[in-house]
């Protein structure tokens, strides 16, 4: 089959045209980062001035920013917690064993990220207002895993189907347990995987509307819901200033996934379990 060569208009073309697609996606991020420096009152862009003063107004005296920093990163650490545990559970079950219906099954893990958020937010507070669980910061982490957890089971189902079966049965094969299997086979192959799931849990967690909007109350609010609360009534140049918080906790989320793939990826287990014949030896005498 002969294939078609590149011509120059067309690498140009290309390249002109990733270029604008990336610019698009970008431009919003940029004229957030660049207005939060803006001295602005209306944060207006380009700014006329520049300068630190909405940053330090997020860490001022009365200020509420702090207490919902600390709640939003409280309650996304829990969601990764359980968003691994069930994650892992649900992963391996889907690609290491015989699970009748498993289709149904998996499509059942990924429901929560095709149904409006919205709609899964009014269950979820049904669900915990009976129960005067409304405002707990436990509550809010349960209803964050289950939009993290079908996220967290995706990237660890993909990371078990790469891991090549062969080395968990020849540690089963010499007697090591289920657990020994995962703690010294399965884990540290999948470190890559693991790492990446908590990661995608925790942004998703933390940057969480909708769920967090229902479940909370006045003395429990997250990040995303006070940068509401305040845009609602008033025009706050310092929102500038979380959102250009938030946009760095996700670079360097993503970041800190790239260096991990990069450091473990799934060459760890190249050359653990050769599969080439020996050659030179007499027959029955491999030794």
């Amino acid at each position: 089959m002969i294939g078609l060569r590149p011509t120059l208009a067309g690498r140009v073309c290309l390249a002109a045209f990733a270029t604008l697609i990336l610019l698009f996606l970008a431009l919003p991020i940029v004229v957030i980062v660049v207005t939060s420096f803006g001295n602005d009152a209306f944060g207006s862009f380009p700014p006329h001035s520049w300068t630190l003063g909405w940053y330090k107004q997020l860490f001022a005296d009365g200020s509420k920013w702090p207490a919902a920093l600390s709640l939003s990163a409280l309650v996304a650490a829990l969601t990764t917690v359980f968003s691994l545990i069930l994650g892992v559970t649900a992963a391996t079950a889907l690609v290491r064993s015989e699970l009748p219906l498993r289709t149904a099954v998996y499509g059942l893990v990924l429901a929560p990220l095709v149904i409006p958020q919205v709609v899964i937010a009014l269950g979820l507070f049904l669900l915990f207002e009976p129960a005067s669980m409304l405002g707990s910061p436990i509550a809010i982490a349960l209803g964050h895993t289950v939009l993290a957890s079908p996220i967290a089971v995706m990237i660890l189902m993909a990371t078990l189907k790469g891991i090549d079966e062969r080395l968990e049965d020849a540690a089963a094969s010499m007697g090591a347990g289920r657990l020994t299997v995962a703690r010294r086979i399965t884990f540290p192959l999948a470190m890559p995987g693991l790492v990446a799931a908590a990661v995608f849990s925790f942004i998703t967690s933390f940057d969480e509307f909708f769920v967090s909007q229902f479940l909370s109350s006045v003395d429990t609010v997250t990040l995303p819901v006070q940068v509401f609360n305040v845009l609602q009534y008033d025009v706050d140049p310092s929102v500038t200033a979380v959102s250009a918080l938030l946009i760095a906790v996700a670079v360097v989320a993503l970041a800190l996934v790239g260096v991990v793939r990069r450091l473990g990826g799934s060459g760890r287990q190249d050359g653990l379990l050769p599969t080439e014949t020996t050659v030179g030896l007499p027959a029955g005498n491999e030794t």
